[in-house]
Parts: structure tokens; C-alpha cells; sequence
């Protein structure tokens, strides 16, 4: 028996050092950062149980096998619907400006598909007349819509917008409504779901959470894009999820949640149509190609309109593509470079390329809630802003509630508006968005708005900095330890 019972602790041990041995070798054989590497390695020899569980459930982009199939799957029906598209010669943008070329040619190589032209765009700044125009132009609609958001919170404006969908389900409007599961967990506990699949609309639940299934699929892995497309016309994305900010989080105590909407009307609604389509199929495993661009979709064609790309990211989108982007927006900085958002945790790639521009002479601003409703993200996130000081980046700390724009402007001409975070979450995990405008007057209305915010900011004092208590620095550089996993 005691034989027994020894053969059987040193099969445990042994077992126990296989798992740790193949976990660290599938760390190091997986190519990544180093500092995420190290991160992850010295967690799971620190604690070794623990951090074996939390590797297999959030170290690896895992989709799921089912949805990973689909993914490979749509490509060539896709590939051919761009081929097609590159037909209409006449809604692509022949030349771009010199500070957004670069870009737009990454973007185009990479997606297949360059920027398209004479879109109309106007910039929304307060949740009510987002949700009043979004309400008017559901009304209006005459053939489908299409919606994505990571958070639907019912009360207030967002049930008028749902009312107003389902009065267009029934009046025939082909309606189809995707929300994160984790993020609208409070609609799908509601009754809304079944009253708007009893008026007609696909109401689809995107990567459900499943404890059971936790690791087979990453399921912190989260459906983060905003969009919404009516009639193959109009379109909608941005920082806002379908939520009125009154009835939203109002016990977290960071104040209202400050976003920007862009509505357009042109083209892009098209190329936007191709990256929902791309969604719907991952998740249904139904095809939705959205139809090519009629001859009357230009309403700006002769004057260009807006020059608009759409990057998407996420499993199945080229990788690393946002990540590219960004450091190429911020490497072509000449003169000014406004960025905001809510999380800021860069990779040491983006950091390095914001402290560079300021040190060449660029005028860098970087504008961050003073409060902020993830306690991890918000520590994490200071102990950056030494080096960043110190290179000449100014750092405003925007006081007016939970500042959840997310926004580059360089040279007051080239802008990337969208879902998109400076985080390692948005630049390397969810599904996200985000628009690359070149256009000087559309800069321009970013720029005020901008200002606004700085006005609303306190402007974050180097040397004050300096002097902050030792156990501040402390938990920061504790969080810090972790920002390759946030």
C-alpha cells in the first residue's frame, strides 16, 4: 500500500512538471513580446496552478475551433466580393495627402481594398443627438439594418432606438442586431431580446460565455466594434456603445461617459457592410455579402468628399494591421499630435513612437480620464507617464467624466476615429474598428473637439509628478508588471 501511495505522489509530481514543462515551452515556442513572454512565465512560476489555468484561458487568441473554420472559410467568398468592388473605380480615392499616403497604402496592401471617396461624415458629440439621428434615420429606413455594439443597457434613449427598430421589422425592414455577450449582459437578461425577436429582428448573442467551454475559446476575447448601417447607405461607428449615459453606470463614480459618433453617408457604408458581413458569418455561419455600390452612392463626388479607410481587426482580420496603423499615423507627425482614450497600456513599440515624436519637435498631447472605471487599467497606465513627461508629451487628465473617445489627429489633417483603445486589449485581441479620414475640414471639427476636452482637462505638472508618494510608484510599476496581460 505505501508503495502504492508512493508510485502514485511521484506520478503526480511528475505530471505536475510535464504540464508546467509544456505550458513554458509553448510560451516560448508562441512568437511574442518578451516582456509578455516573461510576464507570463514568471506568473506561472509564482504561482504555478494559477497560472497555468489563466494561461490556457487567456494566453493564446483562441476563437474556437467552429468559429476559427468559418473564418477560414469566408475568405475566398470575400476575396472575390473585394475583387469586385475594385470595379467601381470611380468611389476610390486616387491620391491622398502627404501626411495620410503612407498609411492609406499600408491599409490597401494589407486589406486588399484602398479608401474610398466623396462620403458625407459629420462628427456627434452628444449621446442625444446621436440617438435622435439614429432614431431618424431607422424610421426613414426602407430595406435593412444592420447593428453591432459590445454594450446594449437598456433605459432612456436606448429603449426609443429599440422600439424604433422593431417598428421597422414590422413594417418589413430586414433587421439584424449583434451585441457581446458579456457586454450587454444586462439586455440579455431583459425582456427586449424576445420582444425583438417576436417583432421580427435577428437578435444574435456573439461570443457567448460559457464557463464550460473556457478553454476552448478565449472568452475574454469580446466583440468591441460599434456599428450600424441602413440601406447599404448610411453608416454610423465610433467610442459610443447604444447606451444613454443618464441610466448607465451611475454608481462607478467616474462621472458620465463622454463619446464621439460619426455619421456618413457614401461608400463607406459599403466597405463597412463587408466587415459586418464578415462578423455575421463567424458567428451564424450565414453568408451576408452586402450589394455593390449603385452608381447615385457619391453624394460629395464632385468635390471627393471624404477620403475614409476602414481598418478592422480581430481573429480571421489581417493581424497586427491596427497596431501597424497607429505607429504609422504617429511616425508621420510633422507638426501636431492629439491622441485620447479611455485605457491607455501601449505596447513599447507605440510609447516609443509617441516619445519620439515629441523629442523630434512634434507638439504631442495626450488626453486621459482623470478617473477611471478599471482600477488595473488605471494604475497600469501611470507608470508610463514619466517617460512620456520627460520627453516633452503633454498629458491632460480630462475632469468632465469618463472620457471614452478614442481619437488620433495628426497635423490637423489625418484622423483614425473608432472602437480602438491604446491598450494591448484593442491592439492585439477584440474584434474593433476604426475609421482613417484624410480631410483637412474634417480635422478641423476633430480639433475643436479636442480642445474641448483639454479646456475640461487639467494639465498633468512634470515636476509635480515627480514627488509623487513612493507607494504610488510602487503599485504602479506592480500593475505595470501586468500590462502585457490586460
Amino acid at each position: 500500500m505505501a508503495t502504492l501511495y508512493t508510485l502514485a505522489n511521484w506520478l503526480v509530481i511528475l505530471g505536475y512538471w510535464l504540464l508546467i514543462a509544456s505550458v513554458t515551452l509553448r510560451i516560448l515556442m508562441k512568437r511574442r513580446a518578451v516582456p509578455s513572454a516573461m510576464a507570463w512565465l514568471l506568473v506561472i512560476y509564482i504561482l504555478p496552478l494559477v497560472g497555468v489555468i489563466a494561461y490556457l484561458s487567456f494566453g493564446e487568441l483562441h476563437l474556437g475551433k467552429r468559429r476559427a473554420e468559418r473564418a477560414r472559410d469566408m475568405w475566398p467568398s470575400t476575396a472575390n466580393w473585394l475583387k469586385a468592388l475594385k470595379e467601381s473605380k470611380h468611389i476610390f480615392a486616387d491620391e491622398n495627402s502627404t501626411v495620410a499616403e503612407s498609411l492609406f497604402q499600408l491599409c490597401e496592401r494589407r486589406q486588399g481594398v484602398g479608401g474610398v471617396k466623396g462620403n458625407q461624415l459629420q462628427l456627434l458629440t452628444e449621446t442625444d443627438d446621436v440617438m435622435h439621428a439614429l432614431i431618424r434615420d431607422i424610421q426613414l429606413s426602407r430595406h435593412n439594418i444592420e447593428m453591432v455594439f459590445y454594450i446594449w443597457n437598456p433605459g432612456g434613449l436606448a429603449d426609443e432606438v429599440a422600439e424604433s427598430l422593431m417598428a421597422a421589422a414590422r413594417r418589413g425592414v430586414h433587421c439584424r442586431l449583434m451585441l457581446d455577450s458579456a457586454g450587454s449582459l444586462a439586455f440579455f437578461r431583459s425582456p427586449w431580446p424576445a420582444m425583438m425577436r417576436n417583432a421580427g429582428i435577428d437578435v444574435v448573442e456573439s461570443l457567448k460565455v460559457n464557463l464550460m467551454r473556457v478553454f476552448l475559446r478565449r472568452m475574454d476575447l469580446r466583440q468591441h466594434r460599434k456599428m450600424v448601417m441602413i440601406d447599404n447607405y448610411i453608416a454610423y461607428t465610433g467610442s459610443m456603445n447604444l447606451v444613454d449615459p443618464r441610466y448607465f453606470k451611475q454608481d462607478a463614480g467616474v462621472g458620465q461617459w463622454v463619446d464621439l459618433m460619426a455619421r456618413m453617408e457614401g461608400p463607406i457604408a459599403t466597405t463597412m457592410g463587408i466587415v459586418y458581413s464578415c462578423d455575421w458569418e463567424i458567428e451564424t455561419g450565414k453568408r451576408l455579402l452586402p450589394p455593390p455600390p449603385d452608381a447615385n452612392i457619391m453624394p460629395f463626388e464632385e468635390a471627393s468628399g471624404h477620403t475614409i479607410q476602414t481598418i478592422a481587426s480581430g481573429p480571421g482580420f489581417p493581424e497586427d494591421l491596427i497596431h501597424q496603423a497607429l505607429l504609422t499615423a504617429v511616425y508621420a507627425a510633422r507638426e501636431n499630435l492629439v491622441l485620447t482614450t479611455p485605457y491607455f497600456v501601449p505596447s513599447d513599440d507605440l510609447l516609443h513612437a509617441i516619445c519620439t515624436a515629441a523629442l523630434r519637435g512634434v507638439n504631442v498631447s495626450l488626453i486621459l480620464p482623470k478617473k477611471n472605471d478599471s482600477l488595473l487599467v488605471g494604475w497600469a497606465s501611470r507608470a508610463f507617464f514619466a517617460e512620456l513627461l520627460a520627453a516633452g508629451v503633454r498629458i491632460y487628465q480630462f475632469e468632465g467624466g469618463l472620457l471614452h473617445t478614442k481619437s488620433v489627429l495628426v497635423d490637423d489633417e489625418l484622423s483614425l476615429v473608432g472602437t480602438v483603445n491604446l491598450d494591448m486589449r484593442s491592439l492585439w485581441l477584440n474584434f474593433e474598428i476604426t475609421l482613417v479620414i484624410d480631410d483637412q475640414g474634417f480635422g478641423n471639427d476633430l480639433a475643436a473637439v479636442q480642445d474641448d476636452y483639454i479646456s475640461r482637462s487639467t494639465l498633468l505638472n512634470a515636476r509635480d509628478w515627480v514627488k509623487r508618494p513612493l507607494w504610488q510608484r510602487i503599485t504602479e510599476r506592480v500593475f505595470y508588471f501586468f500590462s502585457p496581460l490586460l
